[in-house]
């Protein structure tokens, strides 16, 4: 049903709704509270220390308002409640006061003065809650008022009945309350208990639709046929690791070897290698490309950004000067296209590296046998499978640089096998991570004059482009610039970087940066994931606090990239237990495990990175039992049910149809 057909939603309120990303009658009742206020009386005489609390009572002199100051004004008046007679003000609230009569029962929320028996309400209520209420408490737009957003759902919740699409032994095995019945408990709570049942019955509900998907998948890629084995010759390794100038760790010869038996085994492989920032994971994929070619495929390696493909291609190429490998961008021009075209589809490359633009229709390979995604997150499932279906012998490799617990990578890439490499090549050195405020800025400028004088460049990055927030302690670019400009005791030459400019523009900036050419680079997050820049030694990060942990970790490990060493210099007013964690450790992995601790799994894996983690009203760090449940739960369900078509699962013809459309 679209929402203008509910009550209550006009063009205007359907413009509110729509910024808060509800679009239809099941986003608008699938709109849950982010948290609930609980409210229960109690007896003013029993009140001994600052807290907030709920008194009832009535009102027994005429409410008086005082105008202190142009935007300051107070309402008072004496309230009687168990008995007791108390002062009672209300500030800037000059609007209710029509609302306030002698002999009214009203319940007031704030804090009370025993020695003035004095008490400052913060919230007020036109009625006497007589037992404890529960309110939902929604995320909301300017212009629409919450009281409006709940006659809105309510409005929506009486339009009619929704199904229940869990399984239904499911449902008497863990003995859940009906869809219906839960959806509207969550938004007009009637009990603590119920409400606590419904929130369960929710969040199974999303976490099984969730883990099924991922299920059906893992299971339709092992069902594959007509996949041939690849003849993976013993002496292809020894040969391929005798060209390469360094050692690689445990970790890198240990997933290479998961990759090698993907390649012989009757499935197609579907393998993420999931690393810490410069942990070595492009080399264990150029590796893969290697082996494929001698088993007589040709490769693809999918980059996010032109800056990204172009490293890949010069680090290939120097190491395997060899190998017949070419380089396709946007901004390759038609001829060598046409050339690159006509040598792939003849099979005289071995392996192209690129970025969208060789996913186009028109690019045509003899024999793919791997597709390498880098940065996978950063793709469409579309844009992959459109590179995947380009053969018919196609295994993948898909590559991210988040560190993630493996417990949850486990279950949240269920439909991937998964590779992890935890340790750094020989030769890098520890990150020296230092905390400072805005007053010791001219210590922060102190150490980057210092690795400058050295030839060693540096990335300064701020959470904001403009001041189109409204907080005065963040820093724009521009202000950043000036502050260093004023601060150092030296001339550097400087640029910025935003997410606003073009990106053209953009890899004009960060080449120029490869080069040597800019000493400082001052950027918003924009700054190429996975881009190798060894001669920058220091990562100064400006109002650290507005970044997640897994946010920091990454900007951090743009440097460090070498033998030198290097500095990441935290700029924040506020110290929080996120950034102590970040000068305690360089571990990826622990930052995560903290990460999931401290926030959440939203900034872990984050709405850019992995669509599928956006819940509802699950979360991944208090719900991961009920999702390792689900996770096993679904895993039964589809083993008993593949052959009769899931007939206990009406939500199976939903998911079938994305899955058939690459969603």
């Amino acid at each position: 049903m679209e929402l203008s057909n509910i009550k209550g939603v006009g063009p205007k309120t359907l413009e509110y709704l729509n910024k808060l990303n509800i679009y239809d009658l099941n986003d608008l009742i699938r709109y849950y509270p982010y948290r609930y206020n609980i409210y229960r009386p109690i007896n003013i005489d029993t009140i001994d220390d600052d807290n907030t609390y709920v008194i009832v009572g009535k009102i027994i002199s005429n409410p008086s308002i005082f105008f202190i100051k142009k935007g300051l004004n107070r309402i008072s008046f004496n309230f009687e409640t168990n008995g007791k007679i108390v002062k009672i003000t209300i500030f800037n609230r000059q609007f209710i006061k029509q609302y306030l009569s002698i002999g009214k029962e009203i319940t007031l929320i704030g804090k009370y003065d025993k020695l003035k028996n004095s008490f400052v309400a913060s919230d007020i209520k036109l009625y006497p809650i007589k037992n404890t209420e529960v309110e939902p408490v929604y995320h909301m737009v300017q212009g629409l008022k919450r009281k409006s957003l709940r006659t809105l759902i309510n409005n929506a919740l009486s339009v009619g009945d929704i199904e229940d699409v869990l399984p239904s032994y499911l449902n008497d095995r863990y003995e859940l309350i009906d869809t219906f019945k839960a959806i509207k408990e969550v938004h007009n709570p009637t009990s603590t208990d119920l409400l606590k049942k419904s929130k369960l019955k929710l969040k199974y509900d999303e976490l099984f639709e969730f883990m099924f998907k991922i299920n059906l998948l893992k299971f339709k890629s092992r069902v594959f046929n007509d996949f041939y084995i690849k003849e993976v010759d013993d002496k292809v390794l020894p040969n391929i690791l005798d060209k390469i100038p360094f050692n690689l760790t445990e970790d890198q010869i240990s997933a290479i070897d998961d990759i090698i038996n993907d390649f012989k085994d009757e499935k197609r492989m579907n393998r993420l290698v999931l690393g810490d920032v410069g942990s070595g994971k492009t080399i264990v994929s150029f590796i893969a490309c290697l082996i494929n070619k001698e088993c007589g495929y040709q490769s693809a390696i999918l980059a996010p950004t032109e800056v990204l493909a172009n490293q890949h291609y010069d680090n290939f190429t120097k190491l395997f000067p060899d190998i017949s490998v070419r380089l396709l961008t946007s901004s390759t021009s038609a001829k060598d296209k046409k050339l690159i075209m006509d040598e792939l589809s003849t099979g005289k490359i071995d392996i192209l590296i690129g970025t969208h633009a060789i996913i186009s229709d028109n690019i045509e390979f003899m024999n793919i046998g791997l597709v390498v995604t880098d940065e996978q997150h950063r793709f469409g499932v579309n844009q992959r499978k459109a590179l995947q279906n380009k053969g018919m012998n196609v295994d993948v490799l898909y590559m991210s640089a988040t560190p993630i617990p493996r417990t949850y990578a486990l279950t949240i890439y269920g439909d991937m096998d998964i590779s992890m490499i935890k340790s750094k090549p020989a030769g890098r050195k520890e990150i020296i991570t230092n905390l400072y405020d805005m007053k010791h800025i001219k210590d922060v400028c102190d150490v980057i004059t210092e690795q400058i004088n050295d030839n060693h460049q540096v990335y300064v990055v701020a959470p904001l482009i403009d001041d189109e927030e409204d907080r005065e302690e963040l820093q724009d670019l521009k202000k950043i610039k000036e502050l260093l400009v004023n601060n150092l005791s030296i001339k550097p030459s400087i640029e910025i970087l935003h997410g606003k400019m073009k990106q053209v523009d953009k890899d004009i900036v960060m080449n120029k940066f490869k080069e040597g050419e800019i000493d400082i680079l001052i950027s918003t997050t924009v700054i190429e994931v996975g881009v190798d820049v060894k001669n920058s030694t220091v990562m100064t990060i400006f109002n650290a606090e507005r970044f997640g942990l897994a946010t920091l970790h990454q900007l951090r490990g743009r440097v460090g990239r070498n033998e030198l060493q290097s500095y990441c210099l935290l700029i924040s007013d506020k110290e929080t237990d996120r950034l102590k964690v970040m000068c305690e450790s360089n571990d990826g992995f622990y930052i995560a495990e903290k990460d999931f601790e401290l926030r959440g799994s939203g900034d872990l894996f984050g709405t850019k990175q992995h669509g599928d983690m956006v819940f509802k009203i699950a979360d991944i760090r208090t719900d991961m039992k009920i999702l390792l449940q689900c996770k096993k739960d679904t895993e039964e369900f589809i083993n008993n049910n593949i052959d009769i078509g899931f007939r206990d699962y009406p939500y199976y013809k939903v998911i079938e149809e994305k899955l058939l459309n690459n969603d």
